[in-house]
């Protein structure tokens, strides 16, 4: 369906400036800096202060730039805007730029390619007196640095919209400029500069970006930044003498693209005509006169062209032949260019005047090579049918052909599945979400997007397919992979495909899944562990691999695989417990491997709120090979017990070692600073004397007969933005056995637990904070092996129509329910209560208070609107905060969004819509239905701080759709709701 992948294919959160940037040694790096202050300066100058600078403000107000100014300033637009999807080598992004108006009878916009992007855009253009509106893209140059958008000249009422008049032959080296540019729609920016250089090769941003090239750039010193992109670079007339592209990193040096090409390509479309563009597939560089001749150029042939073309430097050479293309075999690298059709060549506008004018036609071409000429005939193909107009959607990724840009960049054929977007179910590496290219899948040659369709077409849902694939950075490296296919979370499948017309990308849906092939049973062989001990050696029957695969941001929790091992705790009814950091919520896929030789799909039946364990349930008829229920210890652990460590390291190899239990601690797990999520609180967390720990995410303690004693599992954490802190620890089988119980024989568990978070009280704090001497006396002779009281560090936020806790931040815990209280085990004990009696220091006073039991219900509802993500707030935001403004959580944004761009952030609350309160999730939905497309509404925000704040947002019904997933708790699975804003309708169906 047409709606769900773009709510359901989320990355990381950033914003990056439109200006390309290049470093001086060539190497990729985009400034993400937006000018923020009026910036009048010399090119050598770095200073926004202007009376810091007199010189060029005297200039600007006494001279004829002044008049200049006033006048350009008038046809010069802030744009903002988003690129909505990742396209080719470009992310999802949204952003802003600067453009200029060259027709203002049609509006008409001139900006760089790299803001009008190749893939889906939206955005608005700020005029000069802050009057609004909506841009489309017409038109990107395949090649070039320049687009064109269009907006309508009658929304703009209270200024008289003026264009800019393109001079590209007034671009002169020597030639006073200045960069007028917006930012955000607010400030002027007014860079100045003298033109150094126009004959500077085009700037190369790296490997995986765009780059422009076959073209001269022009080069001044003006300190362009983010956001001036699509500047225009006017001289003291007021023409537009080139447009601004990027600048270096390192330096103040500027590049600046020449308007020959922009001012044909204008003229095209003003006279309804195509803009016809031909190609050879084959870069050129401007190289001196002295490096052509070490590559082959004749002394005669220098001489003719010094003679002709007295101001060049040098000629055009061959850089790359793309193989398979036009030139293929004709030209080789190195080749000196000396004529077209008869025409001699001194610079690169003359080639593509020629090759624009000859598509389909053949071309004369006289090249130098080893002194001599040489004569070739090159079909000159057309270059919109090698660029982009289209992509695909399927399993949560997405796809496009080859593009020219990488072809050209690798030197490659303009052929093959390029993924723009391994994410989903190919998901391939986490450090690299673009730039594969697919060989085979399925065993099926790829040669192009059509057959990826054909043969996704005919892959069930919940198939594993083998899939061999390259990284278009290193193609001697073929990998080969098994791919999960999902199409029920991903349920998209769709080709787009761009509409110059209306300026959208227009959808078309390919079909549905095919159904799940069933699964027949399978009889595994088992190793034994090699250990001397026979009844741990037989664990190896009871541990399992626990992979997940989750698409959707639920509770915070990014799109991610995870895979660790867990233990088998009801073979017959193929029961697993295992750690919620492998499965932190139940909207997901899971599966259990078997002896290393069968995957099984699995549920998730059970997740601890606080004890960081799951249970899921696997269909054991598919197993023939007996599987074993382990011995579960029913005597808790103590400090120096001894045991068998049994543990799976980073490798998913057994490793054994004899050791002992060095400390029991009650914890806390630090909570994840910038996005709260599931962690485990109030543990009892067991320390063993191995370094084989260390090694290992997963595991057992057990005796030498093979009984349980204790689990071994990792934790998720505090972390930053790009990095997680993951835990490791053991957890007592005794803290868990009253849960298993329950489930070998058929119950499911009720969980009422006291929602606080406990620390361990040294003796001596307590004594300070007033516990009395009778009660530290009580603990001291106990016989426990650690003296301590508990604390409370912080109590959760009731979630809704439950009871808030009695308890305070603060409060020594010294009994409940007049047993005395020892350890967090005694608090956390499974219990059917609703309600216990604490016996409790309180500002050295003791009291009594009733504390309520409360259920941990999981996630239940997500609502998808203009990008952002919304739930209820989940336990970890409630167990964070002192109070909730609304039901209606921000938990994640998606890329090139409405959400992300009109200032929607994570942990937000929403409150109002439009002045109607929106306290809960069907609330908000109720009043954003009523909202049409392309509509401003108000929202009233809170953050995670507290801090109350409003915004105005637009909605894009055409990319980000609203929508729902809601669970089914009689059938314990998802279902999912698309709603149509034009229709009115909604659709259902289960996941």
């Amino acid at each position: 369906m047409s709606t769900t992948n773009h709510k359901r294919n989320l990355s990381t959160e950033n914003l990056n400036g439109s200006n390309k940037r290049v470093n001086l040694e060539g190497q990729q790096n985009q400034d993400i800096s937006i000018d923020q202050d009026i910036s009048i300066g010399s090119p050598d100058s770095t200073s926004n202060d202007i009376e810091s600078i007199p010189v060029i403000s005297e200039a600007l107000t006494n001279g004829k730039w002044h008049d200049t100014i006033n006048k350009v300033v008038k046809s010069v637009v802030s744009i903002h805007f988003a690129q909505t999807a990742s396209f080719d080598c470009d992310p999802a992004i949204v952003s802003e730029a600067t453009g200029f108006v060259v027709d203002s009878e049609r509006g008409i916009i001139l900006t760089n390619r790299h803001v009008v992007g190749a893939g889906p855009f939206w955005g608005y253009a700020i005029f000069d007196n802050h009057e609004e509106a909506v841009v489309k893209p017409i038109y990107r140059d395949p090649v070039h640095d320049f687009g064109f958008l269009k907006f309508d000249p009658k929304n703009i009422k209270y200024m008289e919209v003026q264009s800019l008049e393109l001079k590209p032959d007034l671009a002169k080296v020597g030639t006073e400029i200045r960069v007028v540019g917006n930012d955000a729609g607010e400030k002027l920016s007014i860079l100045a500069g003298f033109i150094s250089r126009i004959d500077r090769n085009t700037p190369e941003y790296g490997g995986l970006t765009y780059n422009d090239f076959n073209t001269e750039y022009i080069q001044a010193a003006a300190s362009a930044s983010g956001g001036s992109s699509g500047s225009p670079v006017v001289n003291v007339d007021g023409y537009a003498v080139a447009l601004q592209a990027g600048g270096s990193t390192e330096a103040s040096t500027d590049f600046f693209l020449p308007v020959y090409r922009v001012l044909r390509a204008l003229k095209c479309i003003q006279e309804s005509l195509p803009v016809t563009r031909g190609t050879i597939q084959t870069q050129w560089m401007l190289r001196p006169f002295e490096e052509c001749r070490r590559l082959g150029l004749s002394d005669e042939a220098e001489k003719r062209a010094r003679e002709k073309f007295p101001e060049i430097i040098g000629l055009l050479v061959a850089e790359v032949i793309l193989p398979e293309g036009p030139a293929d075999q004709k030209i080789k690298e190195g080749d000196t260019l000396i004529s077209i059709n008869g025409i001699e060549i001194s610079n690169f506008i003359k080639v593509d005047d020629i090759l624009d004018s000859h598509v389909g036609e053949e071309v004369e071409i006289i090249l130098q090579r080893g002194g001599e000429d040489i004569i070739v005939k090159c079909d000159v193909g057309n270059l919109h049918d090698i660029t982009l107009s289209r992509y695909l959607e399927v399993g949560g990724a997405s796809f496009n052909d080859m593009s020219y840009q990488m072809a050209r960049i690798y030197a490659i054929p303009v052929k093959g599945v390029f993924i723009n977007n391994a994410t989903g179910s190919f998901f391939l590496d986490k450090q690299e979400t673009t730039g594969w290219v697919i060989d085979t899948i399925n065993d099926v040659d790829i040669p192009n997007l059509d057959k990826f369709i054909e043969v996704m077409k005919s892959i069930p849902d919940r198939s594993r397919v083998s899939m061999q694939f390259r990284h278009i950075s290193d193609l001697h490296s073929p990998h080969n992979s098994t791919i999960y296919v999902d199409r029920h979370w991903c349920t998209s499948f769709r080709l787009a495909t761009r509409n110059d017309e209306t300026g959208l990308w227009d959808f078309t849906e390919l079909g549905d899944a095919l159904p799940p092939v069933p699964q027949s049973p399978r009889a595994v062989k088992f190793i034994d562990i090699p250990i001397d001990q026979p009844g741990c050696a037989q664990l190896s029957r009871s541990l399992v691999l626990v992979t997940s695969t989750i698409h959707i941001p639920v509770d915070a929790f990014p799109a991610i695989r995870k895979r660790q091992h867990g233990l088998v705790i009801d073979a017959s009814k193929g029961l697993v417990i295992v750690s919620r950091n492998v499965v932190p919520h139940d909207c997901l896929d899971v599966h259990v491997v078997v002896a290393e030789s069968v995957i099984i799909p699995a549920r998730v039946k059970f997740l601890h709120p606080t004890q960081n364990f799951a249970i899921i349930q696997y269909d054991p008829s598919l197993i023939k090979t007996e599987v074993l229920t382990p011995k579960f210890s029913d005597v808790p652990l103590k400090r120096g017990d001894k045991a068998t460590f049994v543990g799976y390291n980073y490798n998913s190899r057994v490793v054994t070692s004899e050791t002992k239990v060095t400390d029991i601690a009650s914890i806390n797990v630090p909570r994840h600073v910038l996005s709260p999520r599931y962690r485990g609180s109030n543990l009892e967390s067991v320390a063993f004397d191995t370094n084989l720990v260390s090694q290992c995410g997963s595991g057992v303690l057990a005796d030498s007969d093979g009984t349980i004693r204790a689990l071994w599992m990792s934790f998720l954490g505090e972390g930053g933005k790009d990095s997680d802190t993951i835990y490791k620890m053991g957890i007592d089988i005794t803290e868990l056995t009253p849960f298993i119980k329950d489930f070998t024989e058929g119950i499911d568990p009720i969980v009422k637990i006291v929602d606080a978070e406990f620390f361990g009280l040294s003796l001596v704090q307590a004594r300070i904070r007033g516990v009395s001497d009778e009660w530290i006396e009580k603990i001291e002779n106990s016989g426990k092996d650690r003296l301590q009281f508990l604390a409370v560090s912080r109590v959760s936020v009731p979630a809704v129509n439950q009871p808030k806790s009695n308890l305070e931040p603060g409060d020594i815990v010294l009994s409940i329910d007049n047993k005395p209280v020892y350890s967090i085990t005694d608090i956390t004990a499974k219990s059917t209560k609703n309600e216990l009696n604490f016996k409790i220091v309180r500002r050295r006073q003791e009291i009594e208070v009733l504390v309520p039991t409360v259920e941990i219900k999981p996630t239940d509802h997500l609502v998808f609107w203009c990008g952002a993500v919304l739930q209820e707030p989940h336990h970890a935001v409630r167990q964070s905060m002192l109070n909730l403004p609304s039901q209606v959580y921000v938990t994640n944004r998606m890329q090139g969004s409405p959400a992300r761009h009109y200032g929607i952030s994570s942990t937000n609350f929403i409150t109002h819509v439009n002045g109607i309160p929106t306290p809960t999730l069907d609330k908000f939905v109720e009043v954003v239905r009523q909202i049409g497309d392309n509509t401003y509404c108000k929202l009233r925000l809170v953050s995670f701080d507290n801090v109350p704040f409003a915004i105005s947002i637009k909605t894009n019904y055409h990319y980000f759709p609203t929508g729902e997933l809601k669970r089914d708790t009689k059938l314990n699975n998802w279902f999912d709701i698309e709603y149509d804003v034009k229709n009115k309708e909604s659709k259902v169906s289960h996941i």
